[in-house]
């Protein structure tokens, strides 16, 4: 069967790389979705775009307008909804949580409630909500599962957390085909400035000392984003309704280690700045449902996707001072 699926949040990091896997490994009818906020980049989508007419397969839409989603999931026949769409950065909704409630739950809601109304009239649609490690909240030791307690410790995992319950109410109140994934830190190439480690490997280029929040003791786990949207994949394809699948990496490091690398890449210093507020120290999942019951496991060894990471950061940088100088 070839399905007709719509991928929310289609221009930012992890969404672009799934649209490019799916485009390309798969005979799905992908459409794609994206508010465009200052994270999206079209230029994402450029390798594909021989693939898949971007003109009449990418919409400019908020998915909180209802109106607007629920005339392009009739228009294209959607039968499932990735959901992508997400603001992400911590410190962002530290300094204003407003638009990670907007987007990450009262989207939420939005789609559900489509997803409801479809069924009401009969027509069934599949909805993957992708989530974040950080709805569990840390840990200090062991690794939390998918029936853990959730424990988010900030604005923008506590609006992730909210979502998931909402999906998981809608599952089991209207019996609605959701399922949620959990991923940890992802990373790769064409991540926004804002994340952690292009952050360092800008400052790096630059010629600067990497800054670490606090003590840099803070541990996270970190995920390839090619090997994330493979996992999401075989979620789509194989996932059970109502179940929740933890993705993760394998890659437990501290914050200091991570940056550690990246300097002795460059031969630049490290230095400590003020800590984050309400800094979680250590993120752990336990990916054992996922590998044991559809067959999912990372594959890229960190040190591995770093350097293909970092390769591709230098080579935009001079992609942008040729630019520059072009008249």
């Amino acid at each position: 069967m070839t399905h007709n699926i719509l991928i929310t949040g289609s221009l930012g990091f992890i969404g672009s790389c799934l649209t490019k896997l799916l485009v390309n490994t798969t005979n799905y009818n992908i459409v794609m979705l994206d508010t465009k906020t200052y994270a999206a980049d079209v230029r994402r989508l450029e390798d594909i775009k021989n693939k898949i007419d971007l003109n009449n397969r990418l919409y400019i839409v908020d998915i909180c307008d209802k109106k607007l989603v629920e005339r392009i999931i009739q228009e294209h026949n959607i039968d499932i909804i990735v959901n992508m769409a997400a603001n992400t950065h911590v410190d962002n909704a530290i300094k204003d949580s407003e638009p990670f409630i907007h987007s990450n739950y009262i989207g939420v809601w939005n789609l559900l409630e489509i997803i409801k109304d479809n069924k009401e009239k009969g027509k069934d649609i599949k909805m993957v909500q992708i989530s974040t490690d950080e709805c569990y909240g840390s840990i200090l030791e062991g690794s939390f599962k998918e029936t853990d307690r959730l424990n988010p410790g900030n604005p923008y995992s506590s609006s992730k957390a909210g979502a998931d319950l909402l999906c998981l109410a809608y599952k089991n109140t209207f019996d609605l085909d959701v399922i949620i994934t959990r991923s940890s830190n992802n990373y790769g190439q064409g991540q926004h400035l804002e994340k952690y480690i292009p952050r360092m490997i800008k400052l790096a280029i630059e010629g600067k000392d990497l800054e670490i929040f606090g003590s840099g003791h803070n541990i996270r786990d970190w995920l390839y984003v090619s090997d994330n949207s493979n996992a999401i994949q075989i979620v789509i394809d194989k996932g059970i309704k109502g179940e929740i699948y933890n993705i993760a990496g394998n890659n437990e490091m501290t914050n200091n280690h991570v940056a550690e690398l990246i300097a002795d890449r460059f031969g630049v210093g490290i230095k400590y700045i003020e800590d984050r507020k309400g800094h979680d120290y250590r993120y752990s999942i336990d990916y054992t449902k996922i590998k044991e019951e559809l067959g999912w496991k990372p594959t890229t060894k960190f040190e591995d996707g770093l350097e293909k990471t970092i390769d591709w950061y230098i080579k935009e940088e001079h992609r942008k001072d040729l630019e520059a100088t072009i008249v």
